[in-house]
């Protein structure tokens, strides 16, 4: 088995939380894969796990002041932060994560890392209420940003409330992110250079300034999806509704709409271009015929008329523009009948693949952060099942499946 960490240089943060003794373990995975690692400790980490045990494991001195105590040897975060091939940051607490975001160079290892040109791993680690904090949330928004990758834990039926977000990551699932990255240098994806077009969240139709139609769809999935496929070198572009996530990879262009309109017209301008569009998107069946510029009173007794039209179908309109060596993947999100609807939809809108979800399937489906999908792909009549899984590794799933088209 080829080991991709073999020669790299890993600069392991380690912060000041409980979970500073699995950073011992990822040390030891990371040598054994064949790595260099030099560690460098918050003065708070120590608290935790002595820079003795961490020094004998990577057979080099543990940074963590700006000078040496007894020789007054000066550490350089600069050169530090070039001899990086990559840094990991396992445990990262809320301290320090709120450091990274907005540049506190008060300790070695947020100097290290502001200097660094590295891609940046972070292992968040805290409890449940820190990292469901507003700031917490905020401050790992902007690291995502920033070209940082957050390595969280799924959250899947198996986690339980006690151990779930906010938990670091095992060692052995942060090792696997590692080599991935690596492995895609190495051996670039099929889809390096691959223009593609996803869309993303809600549509929201206008019935009055302060009204309007949607739905519950949060973005989610399709922005893991975004993710997945720019972290595998396609060139990705999200026509996105209104959401509350954001892109991590931070290649990705976003185009913010708000209407089914709006949506359809942007996907038409791009598609002629792209090499694989992707219709995550939950666009509204339906649009107001006439949206009210003022805003509805309510009058009498019985509530405003509103007429609807139907909005663009956009997966059809796609499918119909479709040139030969384009793929076009849809979703069927269904209630009843699943199978037959979603092969039907891939049929009636030309897709190549469809992606089909259940309300039933729990956990599936909008506002969570797993999903239960079936895959069915043109020309193949067996589906490819797949149990509840994080969005992000639904995401990895079906970027595999892409893969195999361009491979």
């Amino acid at each position: 088995m080829e080991k991709y960490l073999a020669g790299k240089h890993i600069v392991l943060g380690i912060t000041g939380g409980i979970a500073a003794y699995k950073s011992a373990m990822l040390l030891r995975l990371m040598i054994k894969a064949g790595a260099e690692v030099q560690v460098v400790m918050t003065p708070s980490a120590k608290e935790f796990i002595t820079p003795v045990t961490l020094s004998a494991l990577s057979g080099k001195p543990v940074v963590s002041e700006f000078f040496t105590a007894n020789s007054g040897e000066w550490h350089s975060h600069v050169d530090l932060g070039l001899w990086a091939d990559a840094m990991v940051i396992a445990p990262a607490t809320a301290c320090t994560i709120g450091k990274m975001a907005n540049g506190v160079a008060d300790n070695m290892l947020v100097t290290t890392y502001l200097s660094s040109k590295a891609r940046v791993f972070v292992a968040p680690a805290m409890d449940l209420d820190m990292m469901a904090h507003p700031s917490t949330v905020e401050n790992l928004r902007r690291l995502r940003s920033y070209g940082n990758i957050i390595i969280e834990p799924a959250e899947g039926e198996l986690a339980s409330h006690l151990i779930g977000k906010g938990r670091m990551e095992e060692p052995e699932n942060i090792l696997k992110v590692l080599e991935d990255y690596f492995r895609r240098q190495v051996s670039p994806s099929p889809l390096t250079g691959k223009k593609v077009l996803v869309t993303a969240g809600p549509t929201r139709e206008k019935i009055d300034p302060v009204r309007y139609i949607s739905n519950y769809s949060t973005g989610k999935m399709a922005y893991a999806i975004s993710d997945e496929l720019a972290s595998r070198g396609a060139d990705v572009t999200v026509v996105s509704g209104p959401v509350s996530v954001n892109a991590s990879e931070p290649s990705v262009e976003v185009i913010g709409v708000e209407s089914g309109r709006e949506m359809a017209a942007a996907c038409e301008a791009r598609f002629r271009d792209a090499d694989i569009a992707v219709m995550c998107a939950a666009v509204a069946d339906y649009t107001v015929e006439n949206p009210s510029e003022v805003k509805l009173k309510r009058e009498g007794n019985l509530p405003p008329e509103i007429k609807l039209v139907k909005n663009p179908d956009i997966a059809r309109m796609l499918g119909e523009m479709k040139a030969p060596g384009q793929m076009l993947v849809g979703f069927a999100l269904e209630t009843d009948n699943e199978a037959d609807n979603a092969l039907d939809k891939m049929e009636r809108k030309n897709l190549d693949m469809i992606v089909l979800n259940s309300l039933r399937d729990k956990g599936a489906g909008f506002a969570t952060d797993t999903n239960k999908v079936t895959v069915f792909t043109r020309g193949n009549a067996v589906a490819e099942e797949f149990p509840l899984k994080s969005k992000r590794e639904v995401a990895a799933d079906l970027a595999d499946i892409i893969e195999r088209r361009f491979g």
